[in-house]
């Protein structure tokens, strides 16, 4: 039995989990910071000791002595700088390796909703990726180490630290307004950067209608349109977060020029030493240095933010998962119960895209579903195979739903071959058997051979070995179709779903396809064939006309046949066979 743990909105998402099993690294990467940061005060203190020791003394060897200690301590320095940079560049790694694949899957399944989703889990894991090792986050750590060189400057002198005090303040001030003024634009921003990339994805999926109909250049005139928006929007919130970056730097330099004009003063009032005039501008730059550093890089900051929160919703979106026992394998025995789905606007005066469908099927029927266009055939084989959930209603095989099955052994027990077929980047052979690393030979060629399709894959130069994708499309349509039909039968699976599976293909494919599903229902396997043209149901012992959603006629294909169809003398030709 396999009890796979629930990762719904109750428990702790994958993501999270992740996030929090790098906390280790993250305690690491802070003690790191308060060694660098406590480090960083090597320069000031070596320049207190140079101009107040050494200089007043003339002494040679302090200086060598010093300048020892100072080489040493700037070694550890930059250990501990690397260290940190380099745990948190391994801990973007580790979050890639532990929430990569769960993005993936997260990204190719939301394929199947019915809206589409324009989040990219695996952009947003980049830019979280990257994000991690940046300077920027960096600072995060050694934001909390300010207090620390506060301390420092008010030990040498009060009004130092005050005036310290207040310039942080400032510099503290610019920061909320950067984020109060660039958090909306910058957010805006990346929504319409989704929005985007989903019309250009899109857009280049259909390029075979988009030029041929002349649509190219007002296709690229919208997304132009789109594209600029997006940078107007983005360049608001750049504009501002420039400015307050460059205000900040320009208040640090200031800062730091009042320190020492300050600091001189003091000094000629003898209340500190020439040394410590240098030493507090030093300290009190390394101070202000961290908050400097993420008003620097704040766009970066939205950006990773507003990923990780992505994420976290993507990941805490994802049902719970049920409890799965592996069933045995299965039979065939098909019932589908008063499947009802509705359209996805769910308007109330909007007909439902199926109502009430149901039928039996047994080990070894074959039945056609014809009907109009519009009439509900490709929503139903996606219903049928799990791709699609219904509304109301249930598909059981073998008397258990769909989601009982797990999902690797329902996958082995489905054929499914869809209306908008695209083959994956890799060799025929991979498509065949699924990708499926341990698939023999010899089920890949029975496969192919039912399909009626070996002997033309042979016919290429590399055979199975030819190569599909990476901008390569060797084969035709109908040849395309047939390797899909082959995919869809490898391992001879009892439940077999094929939707318009001779939409491209010739007489010699259509005969293969009777063949095949002759083969299918003489090993037992239960076949649906959804489809338009009267030779896909050549083969089929059973008919199932849908009307509007709603099944009209279900039972045995000639006599459905007969009471649906006119005389044969009177009969259309066959591209004009209404309801086929």
């Amino acid at each position: 039995m396999n009890l796979p743990t629930p990762s719904g909105h109750e428990e702790t998402s994958i993501y999270e989990s992740a996030i929090s099993r790098l906390r280790g690294t993250f305690v690491a990467v802070a003690l790191f910071s308060a060694a660098v940061n406590i480090l960083m005060l090597t320069g000031p203190m070596f320049m207190l000791q140079v101009y107040d020791r050494v200089l007043a003394s003339g002494s040679v060897a302090t200086l060598q002595a010093l300048y020892v200690i100072v080489l040493v301590l700037f070694v550890f320095l930059g250990v501990y700088d690397f260290l940190r940079t380099r745990l948190m560049s391994r801990a973007s790694y580790r979050l890639d390796q532990m929430v990569g694949q769960p993005a993936y899957n997260i990204w190719m399944r939301s394929a199947l909703a019915e809206k589409p989703a324009l989040g990219r889990p695996l952009n947003d894991l980049s830019v979280v990726r990257g994000f991690l090792p940046s300077p920027s986050m960096l600072g995060f750590f050694d934001l909390p180490w300010i207090p620390l060189y506060l301390a420092v400057v008010f030990y040498i002198h009060t009004w130092l630290g005050w005036l310290t005090v207040a310039g942080l303040g400032v510099v503290l001030v610019l920061a909320l307004a950067n984020q109060w003024l660039t958090n909306r634009h910058h957010a805006k921003a990346m929504q319409m950067d989704g929005t985007e990339s989903f019309f250009v994805e899109q857009s280049r999926r259909n390029a075979e209608a988009i030029v041929p109909l002349g649509m190219a250049n007002r296709v690229a005139g919208k997304w132009a349109d789109m594209h600029r928006s997006g940078l107007a929007t983005g360049q608001v919130g750049g504009d501002r977060a420039e400015g307050f970056a460059a205000a900040s730097k320009a208040f640090r330099l200031l800062l730091q020029s009042t320190l020492l004009g300050l600091g001189g003063y003091l000094a000629l009032q003898q209340e500190i030493s020439a040394g410590m005039i240098v030493a507090t501008s030093i300290i009190a730059g390394r101070a202000l240095a961290p908050v400097d550093q993420v008003i620097g890089q704040w766009r970066n900051v939205v950006r990773a933010r507003e990923a990780h929160k992505r994420l976290k919703a993507a990941f805490s979106n994802v049902p719970a998962t049920k409890p799965i026992v592996d069933l045995p394998p299965a039979s065939g025995h098909l019932m589908v119960a008063g499947v009802t789905k509705l359209r996805g606007d769910r308007r109330g005066d909007q007909p439902p895209i199926l109502e009430n469908v149901s039928f039996n099927l047994e080990p070894g029927d074959a039945v056609g579903v014809i009907g109009p266009s519009a009439s509900g055939k490709s929503t139903l084989a996606r219903i049928l195979v799990g791709a699609l959930g219904s509304d109301q209603g249930e598909v059981r095989l073998d008397g258990a739903t769909l989601d009982q099955w797990a999902e690797e052994s329902l996958g082995r027990q489905i054929g499914y071959l869809p209306q908008k077929l695209e083959l994956l980047a890799g060799s025929i052979r991979d498509n065949i058997a699924r990708f499926d690393s341990e698939a023999q030979d010899d089920d890949v060629i029975e496969a192919a051979r039912i399909a009626g399709v070996h002997e033309m894959i042979l016919q290429l130069p590399d055979g199975y070995a030819t190569q599909l994708g990476f901008g390569v499309a060797p084969l035709s349509g109908g040849q395309l179709q047939r390797i899909g039909l082959a995919r869809a039968i490898f391992g001879k699976p009892r439940y077999v779903i094929l939707d318009e599976p001779n939409s491209n293909l010739d007489a010699a494919g259509d005969d293969a396809l009777a063949r095949a599903i002759v083969t299918l229902r003489e090993c037992g396997s239960t076949v649906v064939v959804m489809a338009h043209r009267p030779s896909a149901i050549s083969a089929v012992n059973k008919v199932l006309v849908l009307h509007s959603g709603r099944v009209a006629e279900f039972g045995d294909k000639e006599e459905i046949l007969q009471r649906s169809v006119r005389p044969a003398s009177r009969i259309k030709p066959e591209n004009q066979v209404e309801g086929i």
